[in-house]
């Protein structure tokens, strides 16, 4: 808004120092022509009255040939206007000519008086150009009339420039102010709707500003605390539904206790842990964003290396390489699941895991790989999806229904790091966690 108003305050001002240097150099031109005009008259006049041109008296006098030389600079304008008035004021001549000469170019016999005037004018300012008006009458013979060429008025450029920082100053400051007390407002809703997290609980912005502005302000704290009470009922709701269905799933597993057949027990009891493995899965993944668990200070690779014992106990072939102690901030259990859910992976693929921890300055990597049957390049994205499952070696014979990878994605994302998948270098699969450190 500033910047538009004193661009237009710029270009206002432009024209109007157009318009007054068009005024200036009309009443330059008018300075120059006007006198001359008139004295050439008078000149004419006296002499048609039986008094000579004398050339003690004004500046008008005859001179034998045209005075203007070569190296003059011709000003036809000048000429043309000065020709004007003399044919409105009925004077009679052949031809005009005006031209500019530099200082001391043109050499004439002064009087006293034209020489103290030009010595005084000298002292003051210097040497000055000289304006040349030469006219040849209808009889053939010159006149020539000199003057010295009015000088340009910086005043009048300066006394603009400090009316255009006036103005300025007028204009702009209570703009600046406008634009600030309303900037100020909608800056700190900008930085409150993106650092809106659902884990924080709100507060309600402060309404300031113009009145439109306070309006947007109350309707986003209203907003922010709708969407907030629309959380909290869905994770009272997940957990009614989690609770509600473990309750038959524990009944289940209880009665299958009486099935004779161990081979048929054995397969309910897998199928069970496995709708609670599902159900977990999907609870977690709906209620990421607003953790219970809070952020604490945690050394990472004894958390992967935990995660690795736990492998170990069960007899997975899963190595980690031991690395000096990494101490972050984060929420430990939910990236214990993260890297849980690619160690799982790994073996449930490729039978084998290796585990590396890598860190530097600004973040720290944790690094699975496999020597499975990979995943083709155009779907390494896609299997973050939730539900995605491939159809080939990884379907829904070799576990899981597909939210695996999208939980150890939100978990990742939601601590503000990364997760990728590469192709390994000579077959097999490369999961790699990026996590800030700070």
């Amino acid at each position: 808004m500033a910047l538009l108003v004193a661009l237009a305050l710029f270009m206002a001002q432009a024209i109007n120092l157009a318009l007054l240097l068009r005024e200036r150099g009309a009443v330059r031109m008018a300075q120059i022509t006007r006198p001359a005009a008139y004295r050439i008259a008078d000149a004419l006049d006296q002499e048609a009255a039986g008094r000579p041109v004398v050339a003690d008296r004004g500046r008008v006098r005859l001179v034998p040939r045209d005075p203007i030389t070569r190296t003059m600079v011709p000003q036809p304008a000048v000429a043309r206007e000065l020709a004007n008035q003399l044919n409105d004021m009925d004077v009679r001549v052949a031809t005009v000519e005006v031209a500019i000469a530099r200082p001391g170019e043109y050499r004439v016999p002064l009087s006293r008086f034209e020489r103290r005037m030009a010595a005084r004018g000298a002292r003051e300012d210097g040497p000055r150009e000289t304006i040349v008006v030469a006219v040849k009458r209808t009889d053939g013979r010159w006149m020539a009339l000199a003057s010295g060429l009015p000088r340009d008025d910086l005043r009048l450029f300066w006394r603009l420039l400090a009316q255009t920082l006036i103005l300025y100053a007028i204009m702009l400051l209570p703009v600046l102010w406008v634009a600030r007390r309303i900037s100020r407002p909608l800056r700190e809703l900008a930085a409150a709707a993106r650092g809106y997290s659902p884990a924080v609980p709100p507060v309600a912005l402060e309404e300031s500003g113009p009145p439109d502005v306070r309006a947007v302000t109350a309707a986003f704290n209203a907003l922010r605390l709708r969407v907030t009470a629309m959380l909290d009922e869905k994770d009272r709701m997940l957990g009614a539904i989690g609770h509600d269905l473990r309750t038959p799933l524990a009944a289940l597993r209880v009665r299958i206790e009486s099935v004779e057949d161990e081979q048929d027990r054995a397969r309910m009891a897998d199928t069970i842990a496995e709708m609670n493995r599902t159900l977990d899965d999907i609870l977690s993944l709906a209620r990421l964003g607003r953790p219970s668990e809070p952020e604490t200070e945690v050394d990472l690779a004894a958390l992967v290396d935990a995660v690795v014992e736990d492998f170990r106990d069960l007899g997975e072939p899963v190595t980690f390489e031991e690395t000096d102690r990494l101490r972050m901030r984060l929420r430990p259990s939910l990236i214990r699941r993260a890297v849980r859910n690619l160690i799982e992976n790994a073996v449930k693929y490729a039978g084998a895991a290796e585990v590396s921890l890598a860190s530097d300055d600004r973040r720290a990597s944790i690094v699975v790989e496999d020597r499975g049957p990979g995943i083709p390049a155009d779907r390494l994205d896609q299997v973050f999806d939730p539900f995605f499952r491939l159809e080939s070696s990884r379907n829904r014979h070799t576990g899981g229904i597909g939210l695996g990878l999208a939980l150890a994605r939100a978990i990742v994302e939601e601590a503000g790091g990364t997760i990728a998948l590469t192709a390994r270098d000579g077959g097999g699969l490369v999961a790699r966690i990026t996590l800030p450190r700070g």
